[in-house]
């Protein structure tokens, strides 16, 4: 695990927005593809907005990246509330993706048939692995310590065979897809990006493993996100590492 530090969410953003551009050319290079899970909330947001300016979008190679979601909420694709919507307004509208490397999760409509549908696609996309191993994961943590739509004392963090299940949020009880921990934890690369005050104790507690008093049961979201053979990486803002 390593942990860097920036002033401001807007240098983590720009740090992250590399980090991509790294991976991609790395990945590129390797194998002539690369693949990433995204995604949402609003610093990574600003991540697919650096990564649509001058500064960033030629330095990728759009065309042998292909873009999944590491999770959705069961919305229509123009929903406010949608994952898709702020990534196609961000980046996927404003560089030279090829429509068929972006993979929606799609939210309308029934979450276990849309999680099976979408399990399917990573299977067809990752053929002949056990599990899917992307090249890059970009996550957010939420105040709760939640990651994706894995929330604490869910059923769906102890899934140990499905790439993709439905959830719901708590408290809210909105439905949502998600990819499962088994996933994310085959990744070559996980980017962790946390900002703000308000996450501080959570960060603390995800990083340093202060829950950890019991069981997985005890353990925070984000605090279960251990690769396998991959690499974890932290991008946090002074406000967020106030307590680290």
């Amino acid at each position: 695990m390593d942990i860097s530090v920036y002033d401001t969410p807007e240098q983590v953003a720009a740090a992250a927005a590399e980090r991509f551009v790294e991976c991609s050319q790395a990945a590129v290079d390797a194998r002539g593809v690369c693949s990433v899970a995204l995604s949402g909330g609003n610093t990574p947001r600003r991540v697919y907005e650096l990564l649509a300016t001058e500064r960033f979008r030629d330095r990728v190679e759009w065309s042998l990246v292909n873009l999944f979601f590491g999770d959705e909420r069961a919305v229509p694709p123009d929903h406010p509330d949608s994952n898709y919507r702020m990534v196609h307004e961000a980046l996927i509208s404003r560089v030279a993706i090829p429509a068929a490397n972006v993979h929606r999760l799609i939210g309308e409509g029934n979450p276990d048939e849309n999680a099976r549908s979408y399990e399917d696609e990573l299977k067809t996309f990752f053929a002949g692995l056990s599990w899917p191993r992307f090249d890059l994961v970009l996550l957010g943590m939420g105040t709760d310590g939640h990651t994706a739509s894995l929330f604490p004392g869910s059923e769906a963090l102890q899934e140990k065979s499905r790439w993709v299940v439905a959830t719901k949020s708590q408290p809210s009880g909105q439905e949502r897809i998600t990819l499962t921990l088994p996933v994310f934890n085959h990744a070559a690369k996980i980017l962790f990006l946390v900002t703000g005050k308000e996450k501080a104790q959570r960060l603390r507690e995800a990083v340093g493993g202060w829950t950890a008093v019991g069981s997985q049961n005890d353990l925070l979201p984000a605090e279960m996100v251990q690769p396998v053979d991959g690499k974890l990486e932290w991008l946090v803002d002074r406000a967020a590492a106030s307590l680290l």
